[in-house]
């Protein structure tokens, strides 16, 4: 079973991808499914469901903006709408959803979580590969807190365009994906993207939130 745990649809502020196409280039890249992370909501999760077929999951997930840094829920049912970090969490567990800190020492963006010795209790798992982190001291840094701290690890693209998906992920002989996270019965794998596509994606953005692109 092969995830790709991190990617957005047009639903995120910064995002492009169409329900459809972002399935379309998971499976292309021979993927079993993917985790929907939008910024916010779920509501690219909604849309991309109804492409789930008994070969290819999909999992509800949201990459919630708070006080500290970004926070990833996965597995959870419905939007969260906390936006401090300790009350994110605990949407996140009411849920019964994992608690993922994605690239949380990344310099350039500086929208990961630095997290602290009084988070660990409250962080399910660690992103240990990120394709954007450009520098892979980000992702190593990432790696080792999980490893001294004894917490599960978690990958994924960030993708926002087609070309992207697939790019990290996690790889396990688990059917059941949400066990695999929590027990770390899995393989992490992942490449890094372009400089471009983060350069894009800023552009997309302030096209975006501008009122240029409505």
């Amino acid at each position: 079973m092969k995830y790709d745990l991190h990617t957005h649809t047009k639903y995120s502020s910064d995002g492009v991808l169409e329900p459809e196409n972002i399935v379309k280039a998971a499976k292309k890249k021979g993927l079993s499914g993917i985790a929907i992370t939008d910024h916010d909501t779920i509501r690219g999760y909604l849309k991309v469901k109804k492409y789930e077929t008994q070969d290819f999951k999909v999992i509800c997930g949201s990459e919630i903006s708070t006080e500290r840094g970004e926070v990833i829920g996965l597995f959870i049912s419905s939007e969260i709408k906390s936006t401090t970090f300790q009350e994110v969490v605990e949407e996140v567990k009411e849920q019964d959803g994992i608690v993922v800190l994605p690239h949380p020492f990344d310099d350039v963006r500086r929208t990961g979580i630095y997290p602290e010795k009084g988070d660990i209790k409250l962080i399910d798992c660690v992103e240990t590969f990120n394709s954007r982190c450009l520098r892979q001291k980000y992702n190593d840094k990432a790696a080792q807190f999980a490893g001294e701290n004894g917490l599960s690890v978690a990958a994924g693209s960030d993708a926002h365009f087609a070309r992207e998906v697939g790019k990290a992920g996690i790889i396990t002989p688990q059917d059941n994906i949400r066990d695999a996270l929590i027990k770390g019965d899995l393989n992490v794998f992942g490449e890094k993207t372009s400089i471009v596509n983060l350069v894009l994606t800023k552009m997309v953005k302030t096209w975006r939130t501008s009122g240029w692109g409505k």
